[in-house]
């Protein structure tokens, strides 16, 4: 039973640490590419800058699943038989 709970701990860790650096790399890149984009075009870039804002929130919303997903399985996990 200890070694089924230790499992599930590293599962929930490696899925808030894997969500977090992937969310990290996204919003990151999607930054960098607006940048560009906006500095080669200027008269477009209060569009592009909602459309970034949207799109940063859709991914932080996708890590913030992960983590909930993760604290279900550590705190209420529907797997462990007691």
């Amino acid at each position: 039973m200890e070694n089924v709970l230790g499992f599930v701990a590293l599962a929930a860790g490696l899925i808030i640490g894997l969500g977090a650096i992937g969310a990290c790399i996204g919003i990151g890149i999607m930054g960098s590419k607006y940048l560009e984009a906006s500095a080669r075009q200027p008269e477009l870039m209060n569009a592009l800058q909602t459309k970034m804002f949207l799109l940063a929130g859709l991914i932080d919303a996708a890590f913030l699943i992960g983590v909930g997903i993760a604290m279900m399985f550590a705190f209420a996990n529907p797997f462990i038989l007691k």
